[in-house]
């Protein structure tokens, strides 16, 4: 008997991939109707000078823009109420991202902002948006955050210590110009991270109880591309071919995710980020394989097909062993990336686990985790994560 599949919406905005495509930021800014665009960056991708090539871009093409590059590695609501305040005095009409996940997501906000009232904190949620952003161009630097393709901006509410998650389709970039080129300036480590960040997306995502055959199909090629490539990107930053690679795995895996949303890792991560101000991509990292050696028991088959994609023989195995080679596989990537921190070097200690469950326990990205974990599950797994 055939099985019918369940209704699944998904939604993606136009992207150019390649090496050059950034060069394009003029065109499409002129295109869209720019006639004056925010720039939103941050000091590092500026002293990177990706910043300045965008610019020059827009220069080429006769249109005018204003820099915003306040924005910190988990962008503020502070953030957003400046940024939202200077398009407004500059003018602007449209923006355009120019980095990693955080400058992404900054511009999400003030875009909201620029056509919708109040303060940011009242879309945090799901399909709170109801006004249409200004035109949004992405040119994400990192190969991992997902941000330029996905209907998600999270932000760091410092008053509540924690980190905010809106989710619409109105903060969907109308276009992200994809430069694996821009990959070659970022340190070992961030490299790392952000590639380990695209592996945590791809890997909720495909387990994810909202995932779909469309979601399943990008979830699996960023895995394959993740596994075969990153160690490798991470220790050899000029290789372009590599760079290209962990590229595309980062925008598949960011279309996986968008559609399919997330999991505990997630919710997890986005509780220590807020609480403790540390960066997304390390939280991420650290926790993915106790998460995934919890979530094992919920959706085996799919975590059996999620080790084939990383290059494991899992045929013939009993369950207790795929799980435990899966994890033993995901620490081994970890490590061949470079990456052996835990949450004890982090500065988290025993003390803080208790607040951090119960703002993981509020996270949306529960929501579609294969388990559902208690609080004192969670507290179990970040403990094991110190």
């Amino acid at each position: 008997m055939s099985q019918t599949i369940e209704l699944r919406k998904f939604v993606a905005p136009e992207f150019v991939f390649g090496a050059g495509s950034l060069e394009l930021a003029g065109t499409y800014a002129r295109n869209l109707g720019g006639r004056r665009l925010m720039v939103v960056s941050d000091p590092g991708v500026i002293a990177a000078g990706w910043t300045r090539r965008v610019t020059d871009c827009l220069e080429r093409e006769g249109v005018d823009y204003a820099l915003f590059a306040d924005v910190t590695a988990n962008p503020r609501v502070e953030e957003v109420a400046a940024g939202v305040e200077a398009f407004r005095r500059e003018g602007c009409n449209a923006l355009l991202a120019v980095g990693g996940g955080s400058p992404i997501d900054c511009a999400k906000g003030i875009g909201i902002l620029a056509t919708n009232p109040g303060s940011i904190l009242d879309y945090v949620g799901v399909d709170r948006v109801e006004a249409p952003i200004p035109p949004l161009i992405c040119i994400p630097t990192t190969g991992g955050t997902g941000a330029d393709v996905s209907q998600f901006a999270i932000l760091n509410d410092l008053a509540r210590r924690s980190k905010v998650a809106i989710v619409s389709k109105a903060v969907l970039p109308d276009v992200s110009l994809v430069d694996p080129a821009t990959l070659a300036t970022m340190p070992p480590f961030l490299s790392a991270c952000t590639g380990l960040d695209a592996l945590t997306h791809a890997i909720e995502a495909f387990v994810s109880n909202a995932h779909s055959p469309m979601t399943d199909l990008h979830a699996l090629e960023a895995l394959r591309l993740i596994a075969a490539h990153l160690g490798t990107s991470v220790k050899n930053p000029d290789d372009g071919a590599l760079r290209e690679k962990i590229m595309l795995a980062s925008l598949l895996a960011g279309l996986a995710f968008s559609n399919a949303i997330l999991g505990a890792v997630h919710a997890m991560a986005h509780s220590l980020g807020g609480y403790l101000d540390l960066a997304h991509g390390e939280c991420n990292a650290i926790l993915l394989e106790h998460v995934v050696g919890f979530n094992f028991q919920a959706a085996p088959e799919r975590f059996v097909l999620i080790g084939e994609a990383l290059g494991l023989p899992m045929a013939g195995l009993a369950a207790d062993e795929q799980r435990k080679a899966l994890v033993e596989e995901l620490r081994r990537i970890k490590t061949e990336a470079g990456f052996d921190r835990t949450l004890s070097a982090l500065g988290v200690g025993l003390k803080d686990i208790p607040m951090l469950s119960r703002q993981a326990l509020q996270d949306p990205c529960l929501v579609t985790n294969p388990r559902r974990p208690d609080r004192r599950e969670i507290e179990a797994l970040y403990e094991d994560a110190l």
